[in-house]
């Protein structure tokens, strides 16, 4: 079953991890991510991961009384945001839970994992 991981960083780290010189707390978290990819690599239950661009530069499209509006960022307070995502073919929900859990004992960002519907919207 492929599962979506979407990883979460606090607003102001991305500020700072976005700046022309990364932070060597970025850095080290980059390098261990990494290990993590190459390790599902491995094991042929990693699809992709792609980082996400700023959300200052995010676009939202919304139906509204009249019609569809797309509106630009940042947004207002924002505490968190998605930085980036990444895709995994494993057996089960255990597993893609065993594999966030040891991404963020790592890394110390909340990460979301969501089912990726198949055919039908078939888990």
């Amino acid at each position: 079953m492929k599962y979506l991981l979407l990883s979460y960083t606090p607003a102001s780290d991305w500020d700072a991890e976005t700046a022309d010189e990364p932070t060597p707390d970025a850095l080290e978290a980059f390098a261990a991510y990494q290990k993590f990819q190459e390790e599902l690599e491995a094991s042929g239950e990693f699809v992709t991961s792609e980082g996400l661009g700023h959300p200052a530069v995010s676009v939202t499209v919304r139906k509204s009384e009249g019609g569809v509006v797309a509106t630009d960022g940042p947004y207002a307070e924002l505490k968190e945001v998605l930085a980036s995502f990444a895709v995994i073919d494993v057996a089960s929900q255990d597993r893609a839970v065993e594999i966030v859990s040891r991404m963020v004992e790592v890394l110390g960002e909340p990460m979301e994992i969501r089912p990726i519907m198949g055919e039908n919207f078939a888990g």
